[in-house]
């Protein structure tokens, strides 16, 4: 008897607890690497915006494109400062509402099944087909916010129906949540067909005839499809007779059959109700020796062990479930089905592991609800189920995981990428146009890094023209970037401001994974060392300026918000290189020894020769063709390189001279042709 009332006490602490699971579940999914993470793809002009001119410029900035999704990045950016670490914070905050808010809205529709609509809204909380959560600052103002007035809406709903005392109380707040949720963005417009079901349910305990059941249900819908059709009239409106400038939607002007929609709505179900909760499995098996990939099994055991434990002692329910199953699974597979509906219709792929899972967002509740009922029909052992579910929440715990490493590395490269090109290049020539072909980065585009740089060397911005701007050669080749001869213009938008330059006024760079950033220039002659690079890169180089670098800068330029990196082989380099640009053989001399007796060396084997030009100008030509003959061992790639090296040398000695002389006969031992 003690033992049954102690269980029954602890079964009902479990409950009461709940929102502290959810809590915690929230930390260990998306909180571990919080100080590690930081602004990432749009955030960045987002930000920018928000710094420089001021929390109301988001009001015109969305004027043309999702005007009501103005007043919500006003109002938290009102609120929030624009350094990384509140927004992720704030990240947390936002998603462990809408785990709240998706387990109010299940506990109304389904209020006898509370162990179901717990572990219901722990699955949404931890869906893994969705990986964009610390793509914080844009996703908690383009999308979760409203997403979490439209799960309130949903549950204010049912509780309406089910709760007649306060039923116009709770309608109006479901109108009001119904309105905030699905005009700021297209994202959710599939979800409405959702609460037809939602009412279903509740009717189907009312009335037992079906056709009695669908003109109830449809009575008791419909004053929330006018406000949807509403909304669709509205965005009708933008996408065809007015200014909306966002996806245009190509379902709507191309002609497509039901063998493409079949293969499509197919692929959905299969990505957001079954694949994605076993996708980490297959990652970390990828690179299972890899420490994150140890780590994230390890977090899944126990997290598993866990939940296990836990779902053992919570399963108290007497309910009938199957049909709570049935109605759960039609639920989740037609709200992957809608969610999918809006992505697909303006021709945008569903692929995991891209931002483009960004469009999950949109099939979470039913991605949710298809595998609980999946569960709950095909598993009918209690110890079994459990263990189903545990699992699942696990895998979605190490998903997500998994995925907050990656953004991890994302920013520790970003700040590699912000930190080398300020020791690289202290101050910049404003209206200069920066052009390399890619950065070693995951999430970020050139027009991202267009912000940031604005940000480093334009400290002092005043509402003008765009200072700076960075463009990908290959991307924006034929558009933004019209050709690489000199003189044409390059216009690149942020918004409200735009950046108006020349290829006439520009420099180039380039950074490969593991390589250090460089300035290329063809006074180095680097289009023909870098000759194996992209051609989209090469064609460029010829029209770097190095004299738009102001090499004489007091302070070194950077973002506030960024500690400087410890100084390893990288800053050694970079600063070697301006040095290189001064005319400062002696220094970069200093540079390399200093950075030779801390151990470092580079990964890049072209990234000797700042050096070895420096030793062999500054006298020590033995050395000097030592490290050459070093180079070329670890990369033969690097001979044309060397000899641009050598010649500079050869043409710098005094005639018939020692230095003149032997670097003839290395250019002779490299090949090199005359």
């Amino acid at each position: 008897m003690g033992l049954k009332i102690g269980r029954m006490a602890f079964n009902r602490l479990n409950e009461r607890s709940f929102p502290h699971i959810l809590f915690i579940v929230t930390i260990i999914a998306y909180g571990l690497f919080l100080f590690q993470t930081g602004f990432y793809w749009d955030d960045w002009p987002f930000v920018w915006i928000a710094k420089f001119l001021g929390p109301a410029e988001f009001l015109p900035a969305f004027a043309n494109v999702r005007p009501f999704l103005g007043p919500i990045f006003f109002l938290t950016t009102s609120l929030l400062p624009p350094d990384p670490i509140y927004w992720q914070a704030f990240a947390l905050l936002i998603r462990f509402i809408s785990g709240l808010s998706a387990w109010f809205a299940f506990k109304q529709v389904w209020p006898e099944h509370k162990r179901q609509t717990l572990v219901a809204s722990l699955l949404f909380l931890v869906f893994p087909g969705y990986s964009q959560h610390w793509v914080a600052f844009t996703h908690i103002n383009q999308e979760w916010i409203p997403f979490i007035f439209y799960l309130l809406s949903f549950g204010f709903t049912a509780k309406a129906f089910r709760n007649p005392r306060n039923f116009n109380l709770n309608t109006l707040f479901a109108f009001l949540f119904l309105v905030a949720g699905v005009f700021p963005t297209e994202y959710f417009i599939g979800l409405e067909p959702l609460r037809f079901l939602f009412i279903w349910v509740i009717v189907s305990e009312e009335t037992l005839g079906f056709r009695e059941r669908i003109k109830l249900a449809l009575k008791r819908w419909m004053p929330y499809l006018v406000i949807w059709l509403a909304n669709a009239a509205w965005l009708a409106y933008f996408y065809t007779i007015g200014s909306y400038a966002s996806y245009d939607i190509e379902v709507a002007n191309d002609s497509f059959s039901i063998a493409q929609v079949i293969p499509s709505m197919g692929d959905a179900i299969w990505k957001a109700g079954m694949y994605s909760w076993a996708q980490v499995i297959v990652l970390t098996a990828k690179t299972i020796s890899a420490p994150s990939s140890l780590l994230t099994l390890l977090l899944i055991g126990i997290s598993f062990t866990f939940f296990l434990f836990f779902l053992h002692n919570l399963d108290t329910s007497r309910t009938e479930t199957k049909k709570f199953a049935v109605s759960a699974l039609i639920i989740g597979t037609s709200g992957i089905l809608f969610g999918r509906w809006p992505s697909f219709a303006a021709g945008l792929p569903l692929t995991l592991q891209s931002s483009n899972d960004r469009f999950m967002i949109s099939m979470m509740v039913g991605g949710s609800l298809f595998i609980m009922g999946l569960v709950e029909l095909v598993f009918r052992n209690a110890r079994l189920k459990n263990f189903v579910f545990a699992l699942l929440i696990a895998l979605g715990i190490g998903q997500q995981f998994f995925n907050a490493n990656i953004f991890r590395r994302d920013w520790t490269n970003q700040q590699e990428f912000f930190w080398q090109l300020a020791w690289r290049i202290p101050s910049l020539e404003p209206n200069t146009l920066i052009m390399t072909d890619q950065l070693p980065v995951d999430y970020e585009t050139d027009l991202s890094f267009t912000a940031p740089i604005n940000w480093i060397y334009a400290p002092a911005y005043t509402r003008s023209a765009l200072p700076y701007a960075l463009v990908y050669t290959e991307k924006r080749l034929g558009g933004t970037l019209p050709s690489f001869e000199r003189g044409e213009p390059v216009k690149v938008y942020l918004r409200t401001v735009n950046f108006d330059g020349s290829t006439s006024q520009a420099i180039v760079i380039y950074m490969q994974e593991n390589g250090c950033l460089r300035v290329l220039s063809p006074e180095w002659g680097d289009d023909v060392t870098y000759e194996r690079q992209s051609g989209y890169l090469v064609e460029a180089i010829p029209l770097s300026n190095t004299d738009l670098i102001i090499t004489s800068a007091d302070q070194t330029a950077k973002l506030p918000f960024l500690s400087e990196l410890e100084h390893t082989w990288c800053y050694y380099y970079t600063k070697a290189e301006l040095e290189r640009q001064k005319g400062d053989w002696q220094q970069v001399i200093n540079l390399l020894n200093e950075a030779i007796s801390f151990g470092y060396e580079p990964a890049d084997p072209f990234e000797w020769l700042v050096f070895i030009e420096a030793q062999a100008l500054t006298g020590d030509i033995e050395d000097a063709e030592k490290l050459s003959h070093t180079a070329f061992e670890s990369d033969n790639g690097i001979r044309k390189g060397l000899c641009q090296v050598w010649k500079r040398v050869q043409a710098q000695g005094p005639a018939q001279g020692e230095m003149e002389l032997r670097a003839a006969e290395i250019l002779v031992i490299f090949q090199c042709p005359p």
